[in-house]
């Protein structure tokens, strides 16, 4: 079979919608983050291959897992995980989250309804913030802020390319009861612009992921680490820039992303609440803690 990585799309951390190990996060935590990151992209390619039966694309993510557990070596990015994690002592459990939320965007095509996506979240976007939390030590009492930014990140991803999805990969993830309260179906999403009910449609659902971002507003705030805090804080103000950017325009026939000028400037902004948020929380009286 295939070795894993020659599925790959050529697809890497600087080209994804948010940060990914950016120079805010300490060099020593970098390396695992990426071979984190290599495993899940060569994974999430595979889901996605468009020559791959999918039965294939079951069978090369099990051998993924093969090799992150040890019953393999065939694969190198599950080998170069698997050691990297057993020199932290952290668990594979997160890689197997995502793993498990790839095998559903091979198996399902469709969700019932918020919560129903919600959960594919908790499979295909909470464990990535999870793992960067054990990475970094931090409390697990921080996963509630953490799992309601990633879910939020993957909802926005979701709605930015809901027209691809439907036209390239033949999955839907706009919730289904969503579309019938619009009265539309899923063809909608091949069409070269956005019907008004679709419009609506989308824009109820950018304002539920708001609601997600209000949850996760705290985040950065509760982080002890200081660079990785300000990772969070630049994160999370690109979601909720994103997040307007789809209240107010059609992913059909607009763009929904931002450009190089966009991102420098929000992250900058997001880097001076991280700020403004440690000036506060060192005063005297605060209950803040800070490591660099």
């Amino acid at each position: 079979m295939t070795q894993a990585e020659e599925l790959r799309s050529g697809k890497g951390h600087r080209d994804e919608n948010f940060p990914v190990a950016s120079r805010l996060i300490h060099p020593r935590h970098r390396g695992i983050i990426l071979a984190f990151y290599n495993f899940v992209r060569t994974a999430d390619d595979i889901a996605d291959h468009a020559e791959l039966s999918d039965a294939e694309k079951l069978a090369h993510l099990d051998a993924l897992e093969a090799s992150l557990l040890g019953t393999s070596t065939a694969d190198s990015v599950g080998v170069i995980l698997r050691e990297a994690l057993a020199e932290r002592a952290i668990t594979p459990q997160h890689a197997q989250d995502l793993l498990t939320a790839f095998r559903l965007d091979v198996t399902k095509r469709g969700y019932r309804d918020w919560d129903d996506l919600i959960d594919y979240c908790r499979y295909s976007a909470m464990p990535v913030g999870r793992f960067v939390l054990d990475v970094h030590g931090e409390s697990r009492d921080l996963w509630q802020a953490n799992d309601a930014l990633c879910a939020a990140l993957q909802v926005i991803n979701h709605l930015q390319d809901c027209g691809k999805d439907y036209r390239t990969l033949k999955r839907v993830y706009i919730p289904q009861d969503a579309l019938a309260a619009a009265g539309i179906g899923v063809e909608a999403f091949g069409a070269d612009r956005a019907s008004p009910a679709l419009r609506a449609c989308l824009s109820g659902l950018s304002a539920r992921t708001a609601g997600l971002l209000e949850e996760s507003s705290v985040f950065a705030s509760q982080i002890r680490d200081f660079r990785l805090a300000m990772e969070v804080s630049v994160i999370q103000t690109l979601a909720e820039r994103l997040v307007g950017m789809l209240q107010q325009r059609d992913p059909l026939s607009e763009r929904v992303h931002l450009g190089k000028a966009g991102v420098a400037a929000t992250a900058l902004l997001g880097i001076s609440k991280a700020l403004v948020g440690r000036v506060f929380s060192s005063r005297p009286g605060s209950q803040g803690m800070v490591r660099s």
